[in-house]
C-alpha cells in the first residue's frame, strides 16, 4: 500500500476523488484510495523521494525487488 500511495502522489498529486462507497465490496479499490489519500498534501517531489527511499529499503530486504520496482 505504501508503494502505491507514494507512486500515485508522486505522479498525479493529491487525490480529490470520492472514496468508494460504504456498501461497496471493492476492498481493493478502498485500499488503494486510502493508501493514496494518506499522502495528501505531500508534494510530488517529496513523494518521489519517499518512494525511492522505500524501494531502496525493500531492495535491502529483498534484493530482486529493487530491480523490478525501479
Amino acid at each position: 500500500a505504501t508503494a502505491y500511495g507514494l507512486f500515485k502522489q508522486a505522479t498525479v498529486g493529491d487525490n480529490f476523488t470520492d472514496r468508494p462507497g460504504m456498501f461497496s465490496f471493492d476492498f481493493k479499490a478502498k485500499g488503494k484510495w486510502d493508501a493514496w489519500t494518506k499522502y495528501k498534501g505531500t508534494s510530488k517531489e517529496d513523494a518521489m523521494k519517499q518512494y525511492i527511499e522505500f524501494v531502496k529499503g525493500m531492495g535491502a530486504r529483498y534484493p530482486d525487488f529493487a530491480k523490478i520496482a525501479l
